[in-house]
């Protein structure tokens, strides 16, 4: 199908990007927290992985700051790659991007909520200090993980300070 780039999206990915959603998630509507996200309600790592110049899988960070507003803190995710394209390494390549991208740019710690046994590939592990914005089932107790770049000290106690997008109980649930 042709190489694969990896970059930051831009404004003329928006239509795509939102078009990939329904086919990676058929069971979630998350085009509502991607459009708050990519309008610029928070800053953001939006990275696209493009086959034949077209975006085939997304990603997106969302970067939030300690109390001076300065970016200390990620939540990974969305990650999402075309059903027809999974299981080719194209996620764990946007990952790895990501990743060094905000070690370069000084973030401590990066958050998810998803299977650890995917995102434990990368370095990630359960996360009890800082927690997520809402309670999570106790199933999922092992979903909420981080990752501590650089070795830089963790973020500490409390809970995650998400944007407005973020702040929905039915992102953080079954």
């Amino acid at each position: 199908m042709g190489a694969t780039q990896i970059r930051t999206s831009s404004g003329d990915d928006r239509a795509q990007i939102l078009a990939l959603y329904p086919l990676m998630f058929p069971d979630e509507e998350l085009r509502p927290v991607v459009t708050a996200l990519l309008d610029g309600q928070a800053p953001v790592l939006s990275l696209v992985t493009c086959r034949k110049g077209e975006p085939v899988a997304h990603l997106l960070f969302t970067l939030f700051g300690d109390e001076d507003g300065a970016p200390t803190g990620a939540l990974l995710g969305p990650l999402g790659v075309r059903p027809d394209l999974q299981g080719q390494g194209l996620g764990s390549a946007l990952v790895g991007e990501g990743l060094s991208r905000l070690t370069d740019e000084g973030i401590r710690q990066v958050f998810v909520l998803g299977d650890p046994r995917y995102y434990g590939r990368f370095g990630f592990a359960a996360e009890r200090s800082t927690l997520p914005p809402y309670a999570l089932p106790a199933e999922w107790a092992d979903a909420w993980q981080s990752q501590i770049l650089a070795e830089r000290a963790p973020l500490g106690e409390g809970t995650c300070d998400l944007p407005d997008a973020w702040m929905k109980p039915e992102l953080w649930g079954p």
